[in-house]
């Protein structure tokens, strides 16, 4: 079936409430009104099972159906956060927080989230439980884990996890999914190179740790180049590259570099540590200098499962008339993962139209996908646990 008639009736309320959140952006944990704003709407639904403070600052909502014969329960998240981003889209409903701005869609993925709540809690066309899950610091501050922590999937009895995000560059209301791994792990590295600092004009007297840090730069490429296999991803790049002198004439005593490994797969994400190592320490060694590496393992790939996948493009087919199911993965991540570890699901991606891409200054979320968004979560809820 195609766009729920309710979402396109809810359409103004739902923009309304995304641009009420895009013009007052929180960031990582401290998403107070966000959160308020969220429990006032599902109050407002008539849904009573809302509970406050999971993953610190995170909300989680429980809509029965009309029956409840089988013990079903299908979670839906959404993330709240925003970033540290000072906005330049012009828009009359710009951020109102200086520094700060929804440049990711989250307050999109949570409008829509509490539009298809909205509709639940009015048809309750379904047998079973619907658990809505909204969730903060999903930029960096891995939410997604810290309310796994706090017992979400056992406490609620959540069988299945379903997420979705915004994707650029893809046209309004679209829909694309990919079986297996969809966004790559992300772990940062700091290498620090310590030598002998001294004159530029006696370097024989000195340990030349920029000299040192640039062979240990080039060498990091050989993970990608000769320890991965060809047809798996990894991605090393160095962010960060820093003496701690700037003049010309001397040879700097250490070197701060720093970067990330993102991979597809599991299995090089061990790889990717070992060899960074191995080879920042052995390097500095040789030229008589040490290296101290410092690892800061992010979140894991996100990995959909395969009869979940399924369901998720079934349901968008149902919305959309169409949908690609093969898509290609990408390298950026995503801390669903940790829902994903817990629970089989799945996460899918919406047209965003011609817009610019997440963490952009100019980005901002296309109201115009919300009848979609709303209409997806909403049928896979109706399709996963079928009214009798």
């Amino acid at each position: 079936m195609p766009i729920k008639n309710s979402f396109a009736e809810m359409h103004g309320e739902i923009t309304g409430w995304r641009r009420h959140l895009h013009e007052n952006p929180e960031l990582l944990y401290d998403v107070h009104e966000t959160a308020a704003f969220v429990v006032e709407r599902l109050k407002e639904f008539g849904i009573t099972d809302i509970t406050t403070g999971i993953g610190r600052t995170g909300v989680v909502a429980t809509i029965k159906g009309k029956t409840d014969t089988k013990g079903r329960v299908v979670g839906l998240r959404a993330d709240m956060d925003a970033l540290p981003i000072e906005e330049a889209t012009g828009a009359e409903y710009a951020s109102k927080v200086p520094g700060k701005m929804h440049a990711c869609g989250h307050d999109g993925h949570t409008s829509m989230l509490l539009g298809a709540a909205k509709y639940l809690a009015e048809t309750r066309n379904f047998d079973g439980t619907a658990v809505l899950i909204f969730q903060p610091a999903e930029e960096g501050g891995a939410g997604a884990k810290a309310m796994c922590n706090d017992g979400l999937m056992d406490r609620w009895g959540i069988q299945e996890v379903y997420g979705m995000h915004n994707e650029p560059g893809l046209s309004v209301g679209e829909f694309s999914i990919c079986n297996g791994a969809s966004l790559a792990s992300s772990d940062e590295f700091e290498i620090i190179v310590t030598g002998k600092g001294g004159h530029a004009a006696v370097p024989h007297e000195a340990v030349d740790t920029t000299l040192v840090a640039a062979q240990i730069l080039i060498s990091l490429q050989t993970i990608v180049a000769r320890n991965v296999d060809p047809v798996k991803r990894v991605v090393l790049t160095v962010g960060t590259f820093k003496t701690d002198s700037e003049a010309s004439n001397v040879i700097a005593h250490s070197v701060r570099m720093a970067g990330t490994v993102r991979t597809l797969d599991p299995e090089y994400r061990k790889i990717g540590e070992e060899r960074v190592r191995r080879i920042a320490t052995d390097t500095a060694s040789a030229f008589g200098a040490s290296a101290e590496v410092n690892w800061d393992a992010g979140y894991p790939a996100t990995i959909n499962t395969p009869d979940e996948t399924g369901y998720a493009a079934d349901a968008a087919r149902a919305v959309a008339g169409t949908v690609i199911d093969n898509a290609d993965p990408i390298m950026p991540s995503e801390d669903f993962a940790y829902m994903l570890e817990e629970r089989p699901g799945a996460y899918i991606s919406i047209g965003n139209g011609d817009s610019a891409m997440c963490h952009h200054p100019a980005f901002d979320f296309n109201d115009d996908a919300i009848p979609a968004g709303c209409s997806w979560f909403a049928e896979l809820v109706e399709r996963r646990m079928p009214a009798l």
